[in-house]
């Protein structure tokens, strides 16, 4: 991995690029395209922390972050929580050091941010993410969102 990565908000100038970034076929029914994902951020307003990843000039993948959102108003109104919300690296730009430069950098707003905490879910099976997850350091909650296993990582 090479110190030029950055993380860039979503602009006019790159969102095209955005929409055009995709993950391994095998991995699509784990994640959602960034289409859904920008619409979500829109739609969650400043809870939702949306960037994309470049290594120098060149677009490698995308995240979306929740910062200090209301988790489970029902059951415990004084739950709030950030995360990691999506992930999407480009398929031919896997296994470098993108994901976890991206994990960092949510792990790295989320105490800008004042959190103590850091959650994610991911989606169940043998070819999920759980293990890369579980190998940074997040633990299973027992908890479930969307049929998702929730992990969190104490900081």
């Amino acid at each position: 991995m090479t110190s030029s990565l950055r993380l860039e908000k979503i602009t006019p100038e790159n969102v095209d690029a955005a929409l055009e970034l995709r993950v391994r076929p095998d991995q699509e029914k784990n994640v959602a395209p960034v289409a859904n994902s920008l619409a979500e951020a829109y739609a969650f307003g400043d809870c939702a922390w949306p960037r994309l990843i470049f290594d120098g000039d060149e677009l490698v993948g995308f995240l979306m972050a929740f910062i200090d959102i209301q988790w489970a108003p029902k059951k415990d109104p004084n739950d709030r929580r950030s995360g990691l919300w999506r992930l999407n690296i480009a398929a031919e730009r896997q296994g470098r050091g993108y994901g976890r430069f991206a994990v960092e950098s949510v792990i790295a707003e989320v105490r800008r941010t004042g959190g103590r905490q850091v959650y994610v879910s991911w989606e169940p099976g043998e070819d999920g993410p759980e293990a890369f997850y579980l190998k940074l350091g997040f633990r299973p909650t027992g908890e479930t969102t969307g049929g998702q296993p929730v992990g969190v990582l104490d900081l």
